[in-house]
Parts: C-alpha cells; structure tokens; sequence
C-alpha cells in the first residue's frame, strides 16, 4: 500500500471535488462520542461539508454519552456491513476499541482517530489530532504563572472518565506537567502523590458532569483556588458549582477546547484560559484523508517527530503570561473550531 509523505502536509492531503467525485461511489463513516457536545458537532459539519464537496457519501454515528463504547462498536459492524472505505473516530474506550477496529482495517477500510489517539496509537491507520499534551502544558504553564502563589496553589482535577481514554491522560498529564507537578507514570492520571492535588473527579465532559464533580472536590477542601477541566462543558459546570457557593471570582479555571462558546466564557471571565483546538479541520481533513485512499491507496502519515498528524492547538486568553505563547480572545473568536 502507498504512504502518503509526511513532508506534504495539508497541501498533500486536498484535492478538488471535480477530480474525485467524477465515476466514483465511496462511503465514510464518523463515529463520534455524542451528538450533542460542541466539539462534536462541529466535527461533524467538518466532515459533512467536505463530504458535499467530494460527492461522499457520509454516514454518521454517535454514543448516547461521553463513554457510549458499545454503540461505537455497534457503528463500526454497520460501517463494515456497508462497505465503508473510511471511518473516522473519536473513542470513547481508547483500549477497547482496538479490536473492533483491527476488524474493520482486516476489511480493507482506512481507519483515521480523530482528536483522541488509540492506544497503542499504531491501531489505527493514522491519527489527526490536537496535540493534547501541549493544550494540557500549555493552560497548566498559564495557571502556574497566574495565581498567586503557585507552590501553595489548591487544585481540582476535573477528567473525563474512569476508564482513563488517551485524550484525558494527555491533557491532565500536560496541565501537571505545566504547573511543575511531578507526573509519576505518564500513562495514567491519579497517582501523583504532590499535597497541592486535592483529587481527581469524573465528569463525562458535560456541564452535569463538571457541577457535581466540582461539589464533591469542594466537600473534600474548601479552599481549592484552581481547577483543571477536560473541556468547556465541564468548566461551565465547575463554575455554577463555585457561584452558588459566592466562590466564582476567586477560583482560576483553565481548560480545553475552544470552541466558540468557551472563548465566549473565556471573554466573561467563567474560564481564566483555554486550550484551542480545531475539530473542522480534523474532520475535513479526514474525510480528504479517505477520499485519496479511495482514488489511489494513499495512507496519511504522522508531523515531523511526532506519531499523528498534528491540526494544531492554540492558547486562549486576555491575559497573558511571559513564557506561554497565546492569542488573544478576539483571535480566538475568529477562530473557533475552524
């Protein structure tokens, strides 16, 4: 099978509608954690236009919730039975998955993750993601410099789920490892042993999720002034948990995403900063990704040093700190998850 080089980039992997969609009847498949989260959506109308564009057919599927794995699995048996030359997939059970997909690559379909890489990350064919790590770095990096005495700071884990998927790991990791926190084993989140965690909760990514994290953390120390979050929806959720305790003003939240309505809140002062990343152009460049494997058997590889195609990332923020590179709220809003 050919690869197609690292070296081409973004250049590499366009091609016009009218030089693929001509003779050709191709399905793709996304398959993403919800249909309800931004960030999601947003991928999906990535992936719908591109879609349109190369005369696609696209047939899009979604868990119920953050961690929905069984109708992940159940979308990629329908894929396969379809005939699907592609599948794009963000997972929800980053470990589980491998097999489900190691069935649809023995069929013969591209498999690209989107956002959050499996594990071991070769299980797919490639991965187009946000570098997760450096988002988590950089707001950790961002928070470190921004409260006001770093060493005694009190802070709330806010992560994703149990079952601890790659994206979680690398954004948590990355923020401890901003904030000059000893990370212990990389692969896992949860086993630091530094007095300035005081734990870590669940939120499923959603606003219900980061509220009753955020109140259990709170029954444990009252007196936490910084708080991580997976993403937006659970930091807003964090948020309304710190106001109605008269709390919201002297807590710095930080988080990942950037999406629209968390550059928003970012502007109104519920999110101090933001990581940025660029659902869109993951998906759109996917579905080109499938496209070319469809026309000539071309695999995407990964950026120069690194083990996936990396879109991008970007810190959000009004104010910024010496040492951490940012963009503005205003670049930001035009931006989001384009």
């Amino acid at each position: 099978m050919k690869k197609l080089l690292a070296g081409s980039a973004l250049a590499a992997l366009s091609m016009s509608s009218a030089a693929f969609a001509e003779g050709h009847e191709t399905t793709a498949c996304l398959i993403t954690k919800t249909d309800i989260n931004p960030f999601f959506v947003k991928m999906r109308e990535g992936a719908t236009a591109k879609a349109e564009e190369l005369g696609i057919n696209l047939q899009a599927y979604a868990g119920e919730v953050d961690g929905d794995h069984e109708a992940q699995v159940d979308a990629i048996e329908t894929c396969i039975a379809a005939g699907a030359k592609g599948i794009l997939i963000t997972a929800s059970d980053t470990k589980a998955i491998v097999e489900p997909v190691q069935r649809a690559r023995d069929a013969g379909i591209l498999v690209i993750a989107l956002d959050t890489p499996l594990e071991p990350i070769d299980s797919a064919d490639a991965t187009f993601a946000t570098d997760n790590f450096e988002a988590g770095r950089l707001i950790g990096a961002w928070a470190a410099a921004s409260v006001e005495d770093p060493e005694n700071a009190r802070i709330a884990m806010l992560d994703l789920a149990e079952s601890q998927p790659s994206v979680g790991v690398l954004r948590d990791q990355g923020f401890l490892t901003g904030f000059g926190i000893d990370v212990k084993d990389p692969s896992r989140w949860g086993d630091e042993d530094d007095p300035r965690i005081v734990g870590n909760e669940v939120t499923a990514g959603n606003e219900e999720g980061g509220r009753t994290a955020m109140e259990n953390l709170l029954l444990q120390d009252p007196s936490i002034n910084v708080v991580y979050t997976i993403n937006e929806p659970a930091a807003a959720g964090a948020y309304e948990a710190l106001r109605a305790l008269g709390r919201e003003n002297d807590v710095l939240i930080v988080s990942v995403d950037g999406g629209c309505p968390g550059v928003q809140n970012v502007a109104e002062g519920v999110i101090g900063a933001t990581s940025q990343q660029y659902p869109l152009l993951m998906a759109s460049l996917g579905i080109e990704a499938i496209a070319q494997f469809a026309e000539n058997g071309t695999v995407p590889q990964p950026s120069e040093g690194l083990d996936f195609f990396n879109t991008g990332v970007n810190l959000v923020t009004d104010v910024p700190v010496d040492g951490v590179p940012s963009i503005s709220v205003e670049e930001g809003t035009d931006r989001c998850w384009g």
